[in-house]
């Protein structure tokens, strides 16, 4: 089992969990899938990674990002298309996501993050 630290990219909160906030993520089972490849998604999307965890994510995945952002990533097309097979192809088919802040822990299970825990039930 690999442990990485993923930002979880999400425009609301999760409970327990702060936006944004750097969830580990237990990789068990993974996929690749295809999809066009867009430099100005990618290129819009980078201002809300971290790059520390983006790196160790990539490591896991078998790609190699350069030690720091690059200053002009908008003309650097192979570290966008890292960063696209990254954040776009590879798919957690099973693994979880940990808050190191909370402790919470939250399954994945046929790639769907299941982030309410027995307490949240109602």
């Amino acid at each position: 089992m690999k442990l990485l630290t993923y930002n979880f990219l999400t425009s609301k909160c999760i409970r327990g969990v702060k936006v944004g906030y750097p969830l580990k993520l237990n990789i068990v089972e993974k996929k690749v899938v295809s999809s066009d490849f867009n430099s100005e998604f990618i290129t819009r999307m980078i201002p809300r990674l971290d790059w520390e965890a983006i790196k160790l994510a990539a490591t896991h995945v078998g790609a190699d990002l350069p030690a720091t952002l690059p200053e002009d990533i908008a003309s650097d097309t192979e570290t966008l298309q890292k960063l696209h097979h990254i954040l776009m192809e590879v798919d957690v088919v099973e693994g979880t996501l940990e808050c190191p802040e909370t402790g919470r822990v939250f399954p994945i299970s046929d790639g769907i993050p299941n982030m309410l825990l027995n307490e949240d039930e109602v």
